[in-house]
């Protein structure tokens, strides 16, 4: 396969990441310039031309002490539009974590539905396509946006870890929330498909003003190992929640799987309980946000640059992304 035409960028702090993706397609990273000024602007420009390439841009969209996602997203929006200037052929952002791709209705009176204008800032600086990583709602997410979107999801990595954590055992996916019934399901015909003995649960939840109560629960998780998984986490409160109810009800061992480790200051301590036995995640997001300690004793880190190197392989040469997800 020949890359000539192809350009692979990481900016920020994705360049370790990017390179990993980069040696995935047998390439080097493009060369580019990144600058801050004293007044707090800054800028960036590709060091080598781009013209007529078919160019991808790898970043990061998650807040830490560096930046926060509003820098990262705009220096992000302004790169695109430069290289879309420096005549680009094809211009994809690859963005393995979303941000803003939570809020995406209205939940109060007068609220923003901050997905809808993140997108259309996208298109604004001539972004022809835009790659994530399982969003939190995959509707809002493809009905936001107007130019082309891609949806990759961790699922075949987590089906994988799934069988090694059950040995042999009979498997619950556990849903911690209904909006996550379609990623609990997806979860479970996987391990189905490979064999497992493998039901699936769902709990109920409720949350209002930042509060969560929590309290039907449907499936069988008694005797069995429960695998709890979710988008992202963030307190790890909606994980723990499930993990208490699946206790109760006589879990064998109860696992969570997560692909964006989010982690705000208070998960360290929330994801210390002995309630959980595992947690696993993806390197969407910098896995150093967890502090050393009990939580990330019991956390295992799976590496998500082989599917980006995959999804780009594919759509570069004009590929199907729905191969390359086993679908």
């Amino acid at each position: 396969m020949e890359y000539g035409d192809l350009a692979l960028f990481a900016i920020g702090r994705s360049r370790e990441f990017g390179a990993e993706v980069a040696a995935g397609l047998g390439i080097m990273l493009t060369p580019h310039e990144e600058r801050s000024f004293d007044d707090g602007e800054h800028k960036m420009r590709p060091l080598h031309s781009v013209r007529g390439l078919d160019v991808y841009v790898l970043a990061p969209l998650h807040g830490d002490p560096q930046a926060s996602p509003n820098d990262r997203l705009c220096r992000l929006l302004f790169f695109l539009g430069a290289l879309r200037d420096a005549g680009a052929a094809r211009v994809t952002a690859v963005v393995p974590y979303l941000c803003y791709a939570r809020k995406d209705r209205k939940t109060k009176s007068r609220d923003p539905v901050t997905t809808r204008y993140v997108a259309a800032m996208f298109e604004a600086v001539g972004a022809d396509r835009v790659v994530t990583v399982d969003v939190h709602n995959l509707a809002a997410f493809q009905n936001a946006f107007r130019v082309r979107t891609e949806h990759l999801e961790a699922r075949p990595l987590f089906a994988a870890r799934a069988r090694a954590l059950a040995g042999g055992n009979a498997i619950t996916v556990v849903s911690p929330d209904p909006g996550g019934f379609h990623r609990a399901e997806s979860l479970r015909d996987a391990l189905a498909a490979s064999g497992a003995a493998v039901e699936l649960a769902v709990m109920g939840k409720h949350r209002s003003a930042g509060v969560v109560r929590s309290e039907a629960f449907v499936g069988e998780v008694e005797g069995r190992v429960a695998v709890i998984i979710d988008d992202l986490i963030a307190t790890g409160t909606t994980l723990v929640r499930a993990a208490e109810a699946c206790r109760r009800r006589g879990a064998a061992a109860i696992h969570a799987v997560a692909t964006h480790g989010v982690f705000t200051v208070a998960a360290a301590e929330v994801l210390a309980t002995p309630l959980l036995d595992s947690l696993t995640i993806t390197d969407t997001v910098t896995a150093d946000r967890l502090p050393p300690g009990p939580a990330r004793q019991k956390m295992t880190v799976l590496g998500i640059a082989p599917l980006l190197a995959r999804a780009i392989t594919a759509l570069h040469d004009g590929g199907s992304i729905v191969e390359l997800l086993g679908e």
